[in-house]
């Protein structure tokens, strides 16, 4: 029975049911299954929040599909009512030939989408999200933007980033982490029209079917806490794996930032602690002069060796050696065009150490590690949580001289 079903299982409920639709316009659900969904949205409603964010989800496309799951306001730029948008209804919004948004039957220079239901959803190209759509002109195309409170974001934002069963105290350290990122992104944001997308340029954002009761529990655990330094919002950027050990920024990007610095890793269980990559002496040259070009007049390559490394063998550059001359190339370049897990890897070439004349058949890269290394390890934080660390001991190892703080 309904009232039998937990917050958590309810939304998961309705992430499958919402998820079996297309969001195509015109598309409804049954009577009893929208009954159903309207109860669970209403038992799993979570508690009104402060701050919103403006996120991204379609950019430039010359088209966007939009919806809601209840009846939605229509609005224009200033706030006025257009009409009103039937629940599980959806129309395709473009721009016209005034550069005005054509949404269906209404037209204006922005298009705003809000469910007049509390727990309303809205739908965006082709996942759900809860808050409401602005729709605007950039570009050669279309923008949806979403406008959802900073917590109920974090919902979707930690579940997307880590796994959601791992312990509780890693998955309310990743909470506290991606608050403190989004803000600290907000605050340098100069876009005028959003503050974060939803990709990894960013923090990859799922929307409503990628929130769990685990995610959702650890960043109500964690309610408004942000990490500071000296009393200033930190960059909490973090990655999946170090292979051992995090880097100081400066050693990977620019300059030194105090709370930035390398420590050792609990990683040591991350499937890509370490790797393996094998290439053609043909396959490698191919992929570096896609990504790079110009390597045309190097000949057949015979090495490609470390010039500038971290202390723990992250690679800012190499040179590219050809049998005709070299090259020096930068680490993210090389880890680009070869689809590496990271820079930290050392290059072999048909098995054995580097250099030789002739050109080899074969090159063997051995690597560490999953993402840039700096800040938080988030199978470190995993490891140090199984081992008993609170999310408080994980942040502050990851974060060096931090304080949590309760945002304002």
């Amino acid at each position: 029975m309904i009232s039998d079903l937990s917050a958590s299982s309810s939304l998961q409920m309705i992430g499958s049911l919402l998820s079996r639709t297309t969001g195509k316009p015109g598309q409804r659900f049954t009577p009893l299954r929208w009954l159903t969904v309207l109860a669970l949205l209403l038992i799993a409603a979570p508690a009104q929040a402060a701050l919103e964010l403006r996120v991204a989800i379609e950019e430039n496309r010359p088209t966007v599909q939009v919806g809601a799951s209840s009846t939605a306001v229509i609005k224009d730029a200033r706030g006025n009512s257009l009409g009103r948008l039937k629940g599980q209804m959806g129309n395709n919004a473009s721009v016209n030939a005034q550069g005005n948004i054509d949404f269906g039957n209404w037209e204006a220079q922005q298009i705003w989408v809000e469910p007049e239901e509390e727990n309303g959803l809205v739908w965006i190209g082709d996942t759900w999200y809860r808050g409401k759509v602005q729709i605007t002109p950039s570009g050669n195309g279309v923008t949806a933007i979403n406008h959802v409170d900073l917590e109920e974001y974090l919902y979707s934002v930690v579940a997307s980033e880590m796994p959601t069963s791992w312990p509780a105290d890693a998955l309310k350290a990743q909470s506290v982490a991606a608050r403190s990122y989004a803000l600290y992104k907000k605050n340098l944001s100069k876009n005028p029209l959003y503050d974060l997308g939803d990709t990894t340029k960013f923090q990859v954002y799922k929307g409503v079917t990628a929130e769990t009761d685990s995610t959702r529990s650890a960043v109500g655990g964690t309610a408004g806490e942000v990490l500071t330094y000296n009393g200033t919002l930190i960059e909490a950027v973090f990655h999946s794996s170090s292979g051992g050990h995090t880097e100081n920024v400066e050693d990977v990007w620019s300059k030194p930032i105090p709370y930035l610095r390398g420590v050792p890793d609990f990683d040591q269980d991350s499937p890509k602690y370490s790797w393996t990559e094998s290439f053609s002496a043909y396959q490698l040259k191919s992929k570096l002069a896609n990504r790079i070009g110009g390597l045309e007049s190097l000949g057949a390559i015979v090495g490609l060796v470390p010039q500038q490394a971290s202390p723990h063998g992250r690679v800012k550059t190499f040179r590219l050696i050809g049998q005709n001359g070299d090259r020096l190339v930068k680490g993210n370049d090389v880890r680009n065009a070869l689809g590496l897990k990271s820079t930290r890897f050392e290059v072999l070439t048909n098995g054995t150490s580097q250099l030789k004349q002739s050109a080899p058949s074969n090159f063997i890269l051995r690597g560490y590690g999953y993402g840039h290394g700096i800040g938080m390890s988030q199978y470190g934080a995993k490891g140090m949580a199984q081992r008993g660390s609170s999310y408080q001991d994980i942040l502050s190892h990851y974060y060096q001289g931090t304080q949590l703080s309760q945002m304002r």
